[in-house]
């Protein structure tokens, strides 16, 4: 395995350092519910410590700041607002432009206030679906055109909720890799459990990245090279449900509250950033039967699995 070691930071979090070979170090911790993982190519353990810290710690600062789970969030300060405006510091304004962007682009079909169909979906592996009666209550509070979103100045109306689940990770992901070559001028690769960002090859050529096979757990049904750019990945394999043979994927319609039918059990896409690459992959799982054609028309460089 060679040498390892623990870095700290100012998060509480200590991230594990292993030199993984000769050239390679990897850095490993949690964030975000996923695992996260940092690779460089350096001999420099100091300096792979160093970096550990700061990955680790904008990482959580991401988390900390806009986690619908957190009382003390920006995102809960907002759902807790009761219609009244609220004025957003410069970063959260430019995610929810982004959002608003994305929900113009998609058609209304990508919507950060669709978290709250959460409520009566979840997506355990069992067979527990929700009334038809439930899933209609909570369509009222769906929709982005309903927030008036002024920047900064955001007024959600009563019972509404922001959600940036869909577009956290990728953002976070980004921003950890500009920091890190900011300090660091060798070949990175940030991945956060499955969506990454690449600075440059390393001097074996590539990094390899495998895509997780549908319904198999550990096992890749595909192995893509990546150089510079970023992969995404949106999909059902970690989140389902299962009811006589039909298979109810955990990405929902916001239209009618109900998963999106005929779409493929993942779609991976590649593009220069990984908030771009997360973009499309889901705009491309939110178009169902449609989505290989969507990416088609986007000149989008994709790989679609199917169960």
């Amino acid at each position: 395995m060679g040498d390892a070691g623990a870095a700290s930071g100012g998060s509480g979090i200590t991230p594990q350092v292993v030199r993984r070979d000769d050239l390679t170090v990897a850095i490993s911790f949690s964030a975000m519910a996923s695992p996260c993982e940092v690779l460089l190519e350096t001999q420099d353990l100091a300096l792979a410590h160093e970096l550990a810290g700061l990955a680790v710690d904008e990482a959580l600062r991401i988390e900390r700041k806009f986690s619908r789970y957190r009382d003390d969030s920006v995102i809960s300060t907002i759902n807790a607002s009761h219609g009244k405006p609220i004025a957003v510091d410069a970063e959260t304004s430019s995610l929810l432009s982004f959002a608003a962007h994305c929900h113009v682009l998609s058609e209304g079909r990508f919507d950060v206030t669709s978290g709250v169909l959460r409520r009566v979906w979840h997506f355990d592996g069992s067979d527990r679906l929700p009334s038809a009666a439930a899933v209609a209550a909570l369509l009222p509070l769906i929709g982005f055109d309903k927030v008036d979103w002024q920047p900064p100045n955001i007024c959600l109306p009563a019972g509404m909720e922001i959600d940036f689940g869909g577009i956290g990770k990728e953002y976070a992901v980004d921003r950890v890799l500009g920091l890190i070559t900011a300090r660091f001028d060798g070949a990175v690769l940030v991945n956060f459990g499955g969506d990454l960002a690449a600075q440059r090859a390393p001097a074996s050529g590539e990094w390899r990245v495998g895509i997780e096979r549908p319904g198999q757990h550990r096992s890749a049904a595909l192995l893509l090279g990546l150089s510079q750019g970023a992969l995404a990945t949106s999909g059902d394999t970690h989140r389902f449900l299962l009811r006589a043979g039909i298979r109810y994927s955990h990405i929902l319609d916001v239209r009618t509250g109900w998963p999106v039918p005929g779409a493929p059990a993942s779609v991976t896409v590649a593009a220069g950033t990984c908030v771009e690459a997360g973009m499309l992959a889901t705009f491309a799982m939110l178009r169902g039967a449609e989505a290989e054609a969507f990416l088609e028309t986007q000149g989008a460089r994709h790989w679609a699995l199917r169960l």
